[in-house]
Protein backbone atom coordinates (compact mmCIF):
# COMPACT_ATOMS: atom_id res chain seq x y z
CA UNK A 1 0.00 0.00 0.00
CA UNK A 2 1.74 3.47 -0.77
CA UNK A 3 2.87 5.74 2.18
CA UNK A 4 1.27 9.22 2.35
CA UNK A 5 4.41 10.76 1.22
CA UNK A 6 4.42 9.33 -2.12
CA UNK A 7 0.88 10.12 -2.62
CA UNK A 8 1.41 13.68 -1.70
CA UNK A 9 4.81 13.36 -4.11
CA UNK A 10 2.33 11.93 -7.19
CA UNK A 11 -0.36 14.41 -6.63
CA UNK A 12 2.31 17.10 -6.78
CA UNK A 13 3.59 15.85 -10.34
CA UNK A 14 0.25 15.64 -11.76
CA UNK A 15 -0.72 19.23 -10.63
CA UNK A 16 2.43 20.36 -12.21
CA UNK A 17 2.08 18.35 -15.58
CA UNK A 18 -1.41 20.11 -15.35
CA UNK A 19 0.09 23.72 -14.49
CA UNK A 20 2.81 23.07 -17.35
CA UNK A 21 -0.41 22.18 -20.24
CA UNK A 22 -2.16 25.39 -18.86
CA UNK A 23 0.74 28.05 -18.87
CA UNK A 24 1.77 26.71 -22.54
CA UNK A 25 -2.23 26.94 -23.32
CA UNK A 26 -1.58 30.39 -22.37
CA UNK A 27 -4.40 29.38 -19.09
CA UNK A 28 -2.83 31.74 -16.40
CA UNK A 29 -5.03 31.71 -13.79
CA UNK A 30 -5.24 28.01 -14.13
CA UNK A 31 -1.78 27.70 -14.33
CA UNK A 32 -1.39 29.84 -11.33
CA UNK A 33 -4.18 27.89 -9.16
CA UNK A 34 -1.88 24.63 -9.23
CA UNK A 35 0.63 26.42 -8.52
CA UNK A 36 -0.33 27.46 -5.60
CA UNK A 37 -1.83 24.01 -4.21
CA UNK A 38 2.16 22.69 -5.41
CA UNK A 39 4.20 25.56 -3.32
CA UNK A 40 1.46 25.18 -0.30
CA UNK A 41 2.19 21.75 0.12
CA UNK A 42 5.70 21.51 -1.08
CA UNK A 43 7.25 25.66 -0.95
CA UNK A 44 11.18 24.79 -1.97
CA UNK A 45 9.28 22.91 -5.18
CA UNK A 46 11.66 24.55 -7.88
CA UNK A 47 9.71 23.84 -10.76
CA UNK A 48 6.65 25.45 -9.67
CA UNK A 49 8.78 28.60 -8.13
CA UNK A 50 10.63 28.17 -11.77
CA UNK A 51 6.93 28.32 -13.57
CA UNK A 52 5.86 31.45 -11.68
CA UNK A 53 8.70 32.95 -12.65
CA UNK A 54 8.09 32.43 -16.61
CA UNK A 55 4.63 33.32 -15.65
CA UNK A 56 5.61 36.52 -14.46
CA UNK A 57 7.99 37.41 -16.91
CA UNK A 58 5.78 36.67 -19.49
CA UNK A 59 3.41 39.26 -18.21
CA UNK A 60 6.34 41.77 -17.93
CA UNK A 61 6.16 41.81 -14.43
CA UNK A 62 10.21 41.61 -13.71
CA UNK A 63 10.13 42.61 -10.14
CA UNK A 64 7.92 39.52 -9.28
CA UNK A 65 9.85 37.09 -11.70
CA UNK A 66 13.02 38.25 -10.30
CA UNK A 67 12.06 37.13 -7.18
CA UNK A 68 10.42 34.04 -7.82
CA UNK A 69 13.48 32.80 -9.65
CA UNK A 70 16.06 34.10 -7.06
CA UNK A 71 13.54 31.77 -4.70
CA UNK A 72 14.18 28.53 -7.66
CA UNK A 73 17.95 29.21 -7.34
CA UNK A 74 17.88 29.28 -3.08
CA UNK A 75 16.27 26.18 -3.47
CA UNK A 76 18.40 24.41 -6.16
CA UNK A 77 20.86 25.76 -8.31
CA UNK A 78 19.45 25.16 -12.11
CA UNK A 79 21.54 26.30 -15.71
CA UNK A 80 17.76 27.01 -16.09
CA UNK A 81 17.02 29.13 -13.81
CA UNK A 82 20.23 31.50 -14.06
CA UNK A 83 19.89 31.63 -17.87
CA UNK A 84 16.06 33.51 -16.97
CA UNK A 85 17.37 34.90 -14.60
CA UNK A 86 19.89 37.06 -16.43
CA UNK A 87 17.64 38.02 -18.77
CA UNK A 88 15.13 39.16 -16.34
CA UNK A 89 18.32 41.58 -15.17
CA UNK A 90 19.47 42.78 -18.52
CA UNK A 91 15.65 44.03 -19.08
CA UNK A 92 15.69 45.57 -15.63
CA UNK A 93 19.06 46.96 -16.33
CA UNK A 94 21.20 45.60 -13.84
CA UNK A 95 23.79 44.65 -15.82
CA UNK A 96 26.93 43.95 -13.40
CA UNK A 97 24.40 41.68 -11.98
CA UNK A 98 23.40 40.00 -14.35
CA UNK A 99 26.85 38.91 -15.53
CA UNK A 100 27.67 37.49 -12.16
CA UNK A 101 24.51 35.54 -12.82
CA UNK A 102 25.63 34.80 -16.06
CA UNK A 103 29.03 33.20 -14.61
CA UNK A 104 27.32 31.22 -12.14
CA UNK A 105 25.34 29.33 -14.42
CA UNK A 106 28.04 29.22 -17.17
CA UNK A 107 29.95 27.34 -14.37
CA UNK A 108 27.52 24.97 -13.94
CA UNK A 109 27.09 24.26 -17.87
CA UNK A 110 29.85 26.24 -19.83
CA UNK A 111 28.24 25.30 -23.14
CA UNK A 112 24.68 26.45 -22.60
CA UNK A 113 24.02 28.88 -25.79
CA UNK A 114 21.46 31.25 -24.38
CA UNK A 115 23.51 32.11 -21.24
CA UNK A 116 26.68 32.89 -23.33
CA UNK A 117 24.88 35.30 -25.27
CA UNK A 118 22.95 37.09 -22.52
CA UNK A 119 26.80 37.37 -20.88
CA UNK A 120 28.04 38.83 -23.51
CA UNK A 121 24.86 41.28 -24.55
CA UNK A 122 25.18 42.61 -20.57
CA UNK A 123 28.91 43.05 -21.02
CA UNK A 124 28.41 45.08 -23.99
CA UNK A 125 26.02 47.18 -22.62
CA UNK A 126 27.73 48.32 -19.73
CA UNK A 127 30.41 49.05 -22.30
CA UNK A 128 33.06 46.65 -21.87
CA UNK A 129 33.79 45.93 -26.00
CA UNK A 130 36.51 44.01 -25.27
CA UNK A 131 35.30 41.24 -22.84
CA UNK A 132 31.96 41.38 -24.95
CA UNK A 133 33.99 40.50 -28.14
CA UNK A 134 35.44 37.74 -26.55
CA UNK A 135 31.78 36.44 -25.43
CA UNK A 136 30.31 36.68 -28.38
CA UNK A 137 32.89 34.69 -30.30
CA UNK A 138 32.37 32.28 -28.12
CA UNK A 139 29.04 31.98 -28.59
CA UNK A 140 29.95 31.44 -32.34
CA UNK A 141 32.03 28.97 -31.67
CA UNK A 142 29.33 27.21 -30.15
CA UNK A 143 26.49 27.86 -33.16
CA UNK A 144 28.68 29.52 -36.25
CA UNK A 145 24.95 30.36 -37.97
CA UNK A 146 23.98 32.29 -34.46
CA UNK A 147 23.11 35.41 -36.45
CA UNK A 148 22.55 38.27 -33.16
CA UNK A 149 26.08 37.41 -31.86
CA UNK A 150 26.70 38.23 -35.53
CA UNK A 151 25.09 41.31 -35.64
CA UNK A 152 25.78 42.35 -32.09
CA UNK A 153 29.75 41.36 -32.64
CA UNK A 154 29.69 43.87 -35.65
CA UNK A 155 28.49 46.85 -33.63
CA UNK A 156 31.34 45.76 -31.00
CA UNK A 157 33.69 45.84 -33.30
CA UNK A 158 32.89 49.32 -34.45
CA UNK A 159 33.05 50.61 -31.20
CA UNK A 160 36.68 48.77 -31.18
CA UNK A 161 37.18 50.64 -34.49
CA UNK A 162 37.54 47.16 -36.17
CA UNK A 163 35.85 48.19 -39.29
CA UNK A 164 36.93 45.09 -41.48
CA UNK A 165 35.28 42.40 -38.74
CA UNK A 166 32.08 45.08 -37.97
CA UNK A 167 31.98 44.79 -41.59
CA UNK A 168 32.29 41.04 -42.01
CA UNK A 169 30.01 40.19 -38.88
CA UNK A 170 27.41 42.32 -40.15
CA UNK A 171 27.24 40.75 -43.75
CA UNK A 172 26.97 37.30 -42.49
CA UNK A 173 24.42 38.61 -39.91
CA UNK A 174 22.23 39.78 -43.06
CA UNK A 175 23.09 36.79 -44.84
CA UNK A 176 21.20 34.68 -42.05
CA UNK A 177 18.70 37.05 -42.10
CA UNK A 178 18.08 39.46 -45.09
CA UNK A 179 15.49 41.52 -43.26
CA UNK A 180 17.46 42.35 -40.36
CA UNK A 181 17.05 45.91 -40.62
CA UNK A 182 19.21 46.69 -37.24
CA UNK A 183 22.48 45.06 -39.30
CA UNK A 184 21.39 47.18 -42.41
CA UNK A 185 21.71 50.22 -40.48
CA UNK A 186 24.85 49.37 -38.54
CA UNK A 187 26.20 48.01 -41.76
CA UNK A 188 25.72 51.75 -43.26
CA UNK A 189 27.48 53.36 -40.25
CA UNK A 190 30.63 51.26 -40.96
CA UNK A 191 30.32 51.94 -44.81
CA UNK A 192 29.98 55.75 -44.53
CA UNK A 193 32.87 55.75 -41.80
CA UNK A 194 35.11 54.10 -44.32
CA UNK A 195 33.90 56.49 -47.43
CA UNK A 196 32.28 54.20 -49.35
CA UNK A 197 29.04 56.85 -49.78
CA UNK A 198 27.51 55.02 -52.76
CA UNK A 199 27.11 52.04 -51.91
CA UNK A 200 26.50 53.20 -47.91
CA UNK A 201 23.45 55.46 -48.31
CA UNK A 202 20.78 52.88 -49.39
CA UNK A 203 21.52 51.13 -46.15
CA UNK A 204 21.32 54.04 -44.41
CA UNK A 205 17.63 54.32 -45.12
CA UNK A 206 17.22 51.67 -42.63
CA UNK A 207 18.89 54.10 -39.97
CA UNK A 208 15.24 54.05 -37.89
CA UNK A 209 15.63 50.72 -36.96
CA UNK A 210 18.27 52.07 -33.98
CA UNK A 211 17.01 54.37 -33.16
CA UNK A 212 16.20 55.84 -29.97
CA UNK A 213 15.34 58.16 -27.12
CA UNK A 214 16.91 60.39 -24.73
CA UNK A 215 15.60 57.61 -22.24
CA UNK A 216 17.07 54.72 -24.60
CA UNK A 217 13.59 53.50 -26.02
CA UNK A 218 13.30 52.68 -29.42
CA UNK A 219 11.50 55.46 -31.61
CA UNK A 220 8.96 55.15 -33.77
CA UNK A 221 9.00 54.13 -37.32
CA UNK A 222 10.23 56.02 -39.99
CA UNK A 223 7.20 58.86 -40.86
CA UNK A 224 4.38 57.88 -42.84
CA UNK A 225 3.92 61.01 -45.12
CA UNK A 226 1.50 60.66 -48.36
CA UNK A 227 3.53 61.92 -49.77
CA UNK A 228 6.21 60.40 -52.49
CA UNK A 229 9.66 60.55 -51.09
CA UNK A 230 12.20 62.79 -53.11
CA UNK A 231 15.05 60.03 -53.69
CA UNK A 232 16.76 62.65 -56.54
CA UNK A 233 14.64 62.28 -59.81
CA UNK A 234 13.20 64.99 -61.95
CA UNK A 235 10.19 66.00 -59.64
CA UNK A 236 8.23 67.18 -62.85
CA UNK A 237 5.13 67.64 -61.15
CA UNK A 238 2.83 71.00 -61.47
CA UNK A 239 0.04 71.95 -60.39
CA UNK A 240 -2.84 74.63 -60.97
CA UNK A 241 -4.97 75.50 -58.04
CA UNK A 242 -8.33 76.60 -59.11
CA UNK A 243 -7.85 80.73 -60.40
CA UNK A 244 -3.85 79.93 -60.19
CA UNK A 245 -1.62 79.90 -62.15
CA UNK A 246 0.46 76.64 -62.55
CA UNK A 247 3.36 76.36 -60.01
CA UNK A 248 6.57 74.08 -60.10
CA UNK A 249 7.11 70.93 -57.47
CA UNK A 250 7.36 71.63 -53.92
CA UNK A 251 9.38 69.52 -51.19
CA UNK A 252 8.98 69.05 -47.56
CA UNK A 253 11.78 68.13 -45.33
CA UNK A 254 11.61 66.37 -42.37
CA UNK A 255 13.60 66.82 -39.66
CA UNK A 256 15.29 64.14 -37.59
CA UNK A 257 17.72 62.96 -34.84
CA UNK A 258 19.82 65.91 -33.16
CA UNK A 259 20.42 69.54 -33.75
CA UNK A 260 23.82 68.66 -35.09
CA UNK A 261 22.62 66.27 -38.00
CA UNK A 262 20.21 69.10 -38.65
CA UNK A 263 22.91 71.54 -38.70
CA UNK A 264 25.19 69.55 -40.76
CA UNK A 265 22.70 68.45 -43.42
CA UNK A 266 20.39 71.56 -44.05
CA UNK A 267 22.96 72.64 -46.83
CA UNK A 268 21.15 70.36 -49.08
CA UNK A 269 18.15 72.90 -48.61
CA UNK A 270 19.06 75.40 -51.12
CA UNK A 271 20.57 72.89 -53.18
CA UNK A 272 17.22 71.40 -53.64
CA UNK A 273 16.02 74.81 -54.47
CA UNK A 274 17.68 73.11 -58.16
CA UNK A 275 14.60 70.97 -58.65
CA UNK A 276 12.13 71.90 -56.66
CA UNK A 277 10.33 75.69 -56.29
CA UNK A 278 9.94 75.69 -52.71
CA UNK A 279 11.29 73.61 -49.99
CA UNK A 280 10.02 73.66 -46.84
CA UNK A 281 12.17 72.23 -43.47
CA UNK A 282 9.69 71.43 -40.53
CA UNK A 283 12.09 72.08 -37.87
CA UNK A 284 12.61 72.41 -34.00
CA UNK A 285 12.06 75.61 -32.15
CA UNK A 286 15.98 76.27 -30.94
CA UNK A 287 17.27 76.41 -34.93
CA UNK A 288 14.40 78.35 -36.48
CA UNK A 289 15.73 81.62 -35.72
CA UNK A 290 19.10 80.63 -37.39
CA UNK A 291 17.99 78.87 -40.08
CA UNK A 292 15.07 82.04 -41.02
CA UNK A 293 18.31 84.69 -40.70
CA UNK A 294 20.71 82.21 -42.71
CA UNK A 295 18.25 81.20 -45.87
CA UNK A 296 15.66 83.76 -45.68
CA UNK A 297 17.51 86.83 -47.93
CA UNK A 298 19.84 84.44 -49.71
CA UNK A 299 17.48 81.37 -50.59
CA UNK A 300 14.10 82.65 -50.31
CA UNK A 301 12.56 79.81 -51.72
CA UNK A 302 13.78 77.71 -48.67
CA UNK A 303 10.49 78.22 -46.23
CA UNK A 304 11.39 77.40 -42.44
CA UNK A 305 8.13 75.53 -40.84
CA UNK A 306 7.26 74.93 -37.41
CA UNK A 307 7.43 71.86 -35.90
CA UNK A 308 4.11 71.02 -36.42
CA UNK A 309 2.48 68.58 -38.62
CA UNK A 310 2.15 70.63 -42.28
CA UNK A 311 -0.85 70.43 -44.43
CA UNK A 312 0.76 67.88 -47.35
CA UNK A 313 -1.75 69.13 -50.19
CA UNK A 314 0.57 72.01 -50.15
CA UNK A 315 3.23 69.76 -50.74
CA UNK A 316 3.94 67.45 -53.65
CA UNK A 317 7.13 65.55 -52.53
CA UNK A 318 8.96 64.83 -49.31
CA UNK A 319 12.23 63.88 -47.80
CA UNK A 320 13.70 63.08 -44.82
CA UNK A 321 16.40 65.23 -44.09
CA UNK A 322 19.18 62.98 -43.72
CA UNK A 323 18.18 61.19 -46.65
CA UNK A 324 19.25 64.37 -49.23
CA UNK A 325 22.75 62.92 -49.20
CA UNK A 326 21.37 60.01 -50.99
CA UNK A 327 19.09 61.80 -53.16
CA UNK A 328 21.46 63.95 -54.71
CA UNK A 329 24.17 61.24 -55.04
CA UNK A 330 26.99 62.26 -52.49
CA UNK A 331 30.31 60.90 -52.51
CA UNK A 332 33.65 62.08 -50.95
CA UNK A 333 34.37 64.22 -54.02
CA UNK A 334 31.55 65.88 -54.13
CA UNK A 335 29.99 66.58 -50.74
CA UNK A 336 29.00 70.09 -51.54
CA UNK A 337 31.33 72.04 -48.91
CA UNK A 338 29.88 75.86 -48.20
CA UNK A 339 29.43 78.38 -46.05
CA UNK A 340 25.25 78.18 -45.61
CA UNK A 341 24.77 79.54 -41.96
CA UNK A 342 25.02 83.02 -40.97
CA UNK A 343 24.71 85.28 -37.35
CA UNK A 344 22.21 88.27 -37.77
CA UNK A 345 24.59 91.29 -37.52
CA UNK A 346 22.68 92.44 -34.97
CA UNK A 347 22.98 90.26 -32.44
CA UNK A 348 26.35 89.72 -33.21
CA UNK A 349 27.53 93.39 -32.66
CA UNK A 350 25.99 93.24 -29.55
CA UNK A 351 28.13 90.24 -28.30
CA UNK A 352 31.00 92.44 -30.05
CA UNK A 353 30.19 95.17 -27.86
CA UNK A 354 30.55 93.22 -24.62
CA UNK A 355 33.63 91.17 -25.34
CA UNK A 356 34.97 94.54 -26.11
CA UNK A 357 34.18 95.90 -22.87
CA UNK A 358 36.41 93.54 -21.65
CA UNK A 359 39.60 93.33 -19.47
CA UNK A 360 42.56 92.98 -22.20
CA UNK A 361 40.26 92.91 -25.07
CA UNK A 362 43.16 92.48 -27.28
CA UNK A 363 43.31 88.33 -26.16
CA UNK A 364 42.69 85.99 -28.60
CA UNK A 365 39.03 84.61 -28.14
CA UNK A 366 38.59 80.53 -28.20
CA UNK A 367 35.25 79.19 -26.94
CA UNK A 368 35.19 75.67 -25.60
CA UNK A 369 32.29 73.43 -25.78
CA UNK A 370 33.51 70.22 -23.38
CA UNK A 371 29.93 68.16 -22.97
CA UNK A 372 27.39 67.40 -25.46
CA UNK A 373 23.71 67.14 -24.96
CA UNK A 374 21.18 63.97 -24.68
CA UNK A 375 23.25 62.86 -21.14
CA UNK A 376 21.34 59.33 -20.96
CA UNK A 377 22.96 58.13 -24.54
CA UNK A 378 25.82 55.99 -24.26
CA UNK A 379 27.43 57.59 -26.96
CA UNK A 380 27.33 60.80 -24.88
CA UNK A 381 29.11 59.59 -22.15
CA UNK A 382 32.37 58.96 -24.43
CA UNK A 383 32.41 61.52 -26.64
CA UNK A 384 32.12 64.28 -23.49
CA UNK A 385 34.46 65.44 -20.93
CA UNK A 386 34.48 66.65 -17.82
CA UNK A 387 35.11 70.60 -17.41
CA UNK A 388 38.09 69.43 -15.01
CA UNK A 389 39.06 67.82 -17.90
CA UNK A 390 39.64 71.17 -19.38
CA UNK A 391 42.39 72.51 -16.99
CA UNK A 392 45.29 72.09 -19.07
CA UNK A 393 43.81 74.45 -22.13
CA UNK A 394 42.11 76.83 -20.01
CA UNK A 395 45.24 77.03 -18.03
CA UNK A 396 46.94 78.76 -20.34
CA UNK A 397 46.63 82.36 -19.51
CA UNK A 398 46.74 84.44 -22.55
CA UNK A 399 43.89 83.49 -24.29
CA UNK A 400 40.29 84.63 -23.29
CA UNK A 401 38.57 81.55 -22.97
CA UNK A 402 34.91 81.81 -23.90
CA UNK A 403 32.25 79.03 -22.58
CA UNK A 404 30.07 77.56 -25.23
CA UNK A 405 28.77 75.05 -23.31
CA UNK A 406 24.98 75.25 -22.93
CA UNK A 407 22.82 71.96 -20.70
CA UNK A 408 20.19 71.33 -18.85
CA UNK A 409 22.80 68.61 -16.73
CA UNK A 410 24.14 69.61 -13.70
CA UNK A 411 26.94 67.20 -14.16
CA UNK A 412 27.98 68.93 -16.87
CA UNK A 413 27.98 72.51 -15.76
CA UNK A 414 31.35 74.16 -15.06
CA UNK A 415 32.78 73.39 -11.49
CA UNK A 416 33.59 76.61 -9.81
CA UNK A 417 37.62 76.31 -10.60
CA UNK A 418 36.47 76.30 -14.06
CA UNK A 419 34.35 78.85 -14.28
CA UNK A 420 36.39 80.69 -13.25
CA UNK A 421 38.40 80.61 -15.80
CA UNK A 422 35.79 81.20 -18.68
CA UNK A 423 33.98 84.26 -19.67
CA UNK A 424 30.33 82.51 -19.13
CA UNK A 425 27.31 84.03 -21.09
CA UNK A 426 25.50 80.81 -21.42
CA UNK A 427 22.90 81.34 -19.58
CA UNK A 428 21.91 84.56 -21.45
CA UNK A 429 21.73 82.31 -24.62
CA UNK A 430 18.07 81.17 -25.92
CA UNK A 431 18.77 79.61 -28.68
CA UNK A 432 21.12 78.77 -32.19
CA UNK A 433 20.80 82.16 -33.34
CA UNK A 434 22.39 83.68 -30.02
CA UNK A 435 24.94 81.04 -30.13
CA UNK A 436 25.93 82.33 -33.97
CA UNK A 437 25.86 85.79 -32.83
CA UNK A 438 28.91 85.09 -30.04
CA UNK A 439 30.74 82.49 -32.36
CA UNK A 440 30.99 84.83 -35.36
CA UNK A 441 32.88 87.30 -33.01
CA UNK A 442 35.76 84.36 -31.84
CA UNK A 443 38.62 83.84 -33.40
CA UNK A 444 38.59 79.56 -32.66
CA UNK A 445 36.57 77.15 -31.31
CA UNK A 446 37.55 73.80 -29.02
CA UNK A 447 34.84 71.26 -28.87
CA UNK A 448 34.07 67.82 -28.67
CA UNK A 449 31.20 65.83 -30.92
CA UNK A 450 28.44 68.12 -30.39
CA UNK A 451 26.06 70.53 -32.32
CA UNK A 452 28.10 73.50 -31.60
CA UNK A 453 30.80 72.29 -33.48
CA UNK A 454 28.79 71.44 -36.87
CA UNK A 455 26.94 75.16 -36.06
CA UNK A 456 30.58 76.74 -35.90
CA UNK A 457 32.15 74.99 -38.95
CA UNK A 458 29.01 75.50 -40.82
CA UNK A 459 29.45 79.18 -40.19
CA UNK A 460 33.02 78.58 -42.29
CA UNK A 461 34.58 79.52 -38.64
CA UNK A 462 37.41 77.26 -37.34
CA UNK A 463 36.71 74.76 -35.48
CA UNK A 464 39.29 72.15 -33.65
CA UNK A 465 36.85 69.07 -33.19
CA UNK A 466 38.10 66.70 -29.90
CA UNK A 467 37.08 63.37 -31.37
CA UNK A 468 37.00 60.41 -29.22
CA UNK A 469 38.01 56.97 -30.37
CA UNK A 470 36.07 55.23 -33.17
CA UNK A 471 34.14 58.52 -33.37
CA UNK A 472 30.75 59.03 -35.62
CA UNK A 473 30.59 57.93 -39.13
CA UNK A 474 30.80 61.62 -40.64
CA UNK A 475 34.30 62.39 -39.56
CA UNK A 476 35.50 59.10 -41.29
CA UNK A 477 38.87 57.23 -39.77
CA UNK A 478 42.12 58.33 -39.40
CA UNK A 479 41.60 62.33 -40.75
CA UNK A 480 42.81 65.31 -39.46
CA UNK A 481 40.37 67.46 -41.89
CA UNK A 482 36.61 66.80 -43.16
CA UNK A 483 35.58 66.76 -46.72
CA UNK A 484 32.15 68.38 -44.89
CA UNK A 485 33.99 71.37 -43.55
CA UNK A 486 36.54 73.18 -45.25
CA UNK A 487 38.13 74.87 -41.54
CA UNK A 488 37.81 72.02 -39.13
CA UNK A 489 40.58 70.17 -37.74
CA UNK A 490 40.09 66.99 -35.86
CA UNK A 491 41.94 65.47 -32.80
CA UNK A 492 41.26 62.26 -31.87
CA UNK A 493 42.05 59.84 -29.04
CA UNK A 494 44.45 57.09 -30.03
CA UNK A 495 42.59 54.44 -27.91
CA UNK A 496 39.55 54.28 -26.13
CA UNK A 497 39.04 57.19 -22.99
CA UNK A 498 42.21 58.82 -23.71
CA UNK A 499 41.72 62.44 -23.41
CA UNK A 500 45.05 63.16 -22.25
CA UNK A 501 46.79 62.60 -25.32
CA UNK A 502 44.64 64.65 -27.30
CA UNK A 503 44.47 67.94 -24.83
CA UNK A 504 48.46 67.53 -24.89
CA UNK A 505 48.30 68.19 -28.52
CA UNK A 506 45.73 70.86 -28.51
CA UNK A 507 47.90 72.28 -26.54
CA UNK A 508 50.88 72.28 -28.46
CA UNK A 509 48.49 72.99 -31.33
CA UNK A 510 47.55 76.60 -29.48
CA UNK A 511 50.90 77.78 -28.80
CA UNK A 512 52.02 77.43 -32.30
CA UNK A 513 48.36 79.29 -33.62
CA UNK A 514 48.49 82.25 -30.51
CA UNK A 515 51.69 82.69 -28.93
CA UNK A 516 52.06 84.04 -25.85
CA UNK A 517 52.83 87.17 -26.55
CA UNK A 518 50.56 87.46 -29.59
CA UNK A 519 47.37 89.39 -29.23
CA UNK A 520 44.28 89.51 -32.01
CA UNK A 521 45.89 91.46 -34.18
CA UNK A 522 49.23 89.81 -34.20
CA UNK A 523 49.81 88.12 -37.34
CA UNK A 524 51.44 84.97 -35.66
CA UNK A 525 48.21 84.48 -34.06
CA UNK A 526 46.81 83.46 -37.27
CA UNK A 527 49.02 81.10 -39.04
CA UNK A 528 47.03 77.77 -38.73
CA UNK A 529 44.11 79.55 -39.29
CA UNK A 530 44.60 81.62 -42.39
CA UNK A 531 46.24 78.49 -44.03
CA UNK A 532 43.28 76.25 -43.41
CA UNK A 533 40.55 78.88 -44.87
CA UNK A 534 41.81 78.41 -47.92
Amino acid sequence: MPTLPSLLSEDIATWYDEAERARQAGHVDTAQRLLDRILARAPSHVGALYAYGVLAFQSKQMESALNWIERAIEARPDPASYNLLCLIQIRLGALADARQTAQQGLALQPDLLSLNYFLALALQMQGHAGDAALAYRRVLELDPDHQLAHANLGVVAIHLGELDDAERHLRQALALDPTYLGARSNLATVLLATGRYEEAWPYFEDRWANMVDEQGRPTPERPHVPLPQWNGENPNVTRRADGMPVRGPRLLVFHEQGFGDSLQFVRYLPLALEHFSQVGYICPQPLKPLYEQSFGQRWPGVVVLDNVEPNFDEWDWYCPLMSLPMAFGTRLDNIPAFTYLYADPGRAAAWHARLAALPNADLPRVGVVWAGGHSGFAADRVRSMTSAQMAPLLAMPHIRWISLQKTDDPAKRPDPTIDSCLTNWMDEIGDFADTAALIENLDLVISVDTSVAHLVAAMGKPVWLLNRFSGCWRWLRDREDSPWYSRVRIFTQPQRGDWDDVLEQVVAALKQTFPPHGGRDDPRSNRYLVKHAS
